[in-house]
């Protein structure tokens, strides 16, 4: 009577472990390949391409916005107690420590994490990951690797891009609806902002980059079913990706905090 509810309770605990421990050794299988052979620079441009350049634009629009609306936010609590020239100063320290990392990296989860999982799944049901170790290729080589590279370079690119775009924005929104002058507002920020403000930041996003190519190539892996399961593997990869994201972001906050670094 109650075996099938059990059933269902444990692999809903189970079943995200086991995917965790799968991009866990994903990841170790490509860290080992790492010193072997040459590096495919060619396919790694394309990736970069693919994961920074055709970012860009909505990377920008989302900085853009985020800004304003943190501005307006922030201004209008601290404009009760006259001290919306501080508006800037607090902006910039969310923008650059938290909010930029993740917002951009829930954003590749979803444009490029997403793609990762639809592209090596389709290559699965259409056994061309076969045929690639048919013919002596290491498809973590040839599709891992690359990718994971590309991410590393540009993840943080893409979260200085959103944090310069968002500041700026903040910046006219400032202007225009507080009446803070931009030497201010700017003067602010420089006054306000540490240097570990913008490193802790860039650091996230390196480890945010790992955590959707691994996911994604994971569940790229193990697609089955056919189309529907492509469509499967890509959902499956965003909304993992999002969940560790998130889990990450925490440990390294944490980390930081205790070795004072935060």
């Amino acid at each position: 009577m109650f075996r099938r509810p059990i059933e269902q309770i444990g692999n809903l605990i189970l079943a995200p472990i086991a995917d965790v421990g799968g991009v866990t050794n994903l990841f170790l299988q490509t860290l080992a390949r790492l010193p072997r052979r040459r590096f495919e620079f060619r396919r790694f441009v394309q990736e970069l391409a693919v994961i920074g350049w055709q970012s860009t634009a909505v990377i920008a629009v989302l900085g853009l916005f985020t800004g304003m609306v943190l501005i307006v936010q922030t201004g209008g609590i601290l404009k009760r107690f006259g001290a919306e020239i501080y508006a800037s100063q607090g902006v910039a320290v969310v923008m650059l420590k938290e909010l930029g990392p993740v917002l951009a990296g829930f954003l590749i989860a979803g444009r490029v994490g997403s793609g990762i999982a639809a592209e090596i799944g389709s290559m699965k049901i259409s056994d061309q990951l076969d045929a690639m170790r048919s013919l002596g290729a290491d498809p973590i080589r040839k599709l891992v690797i690359p990718k994971s590279a590309a991410a590393v370079v540009a993840l943080p690119l893409l979260t200085v891009v959103a944090n310069a775009v968002g500041i700026a924005g903040g910046l006219v929104m400032a202007a225009l609806l507080l009446n803070v002058p931009p030497y201010q507002y700017l003067y602010r920020i420089y006054l306000g902002v540490d240097l570990s403000d913008y490193t802790n930041g860039l650091l996230k996003t390196v480890v945010f980059g790992q955590i959707i190519v691994m996911v994604g190539c994971y569940h790229g892996f193990r697609t089955v079913g056919g189309t529907e399961g492509v469509g499967r593997s890509a959902t499956r990869s965003v909304v993992m990706s999002c969940i560790l994201i998130l889990l990450a972001d925490l440990l390294i906050v944490s980390l930081l905090f205790v070795l004072g670094l935060n």
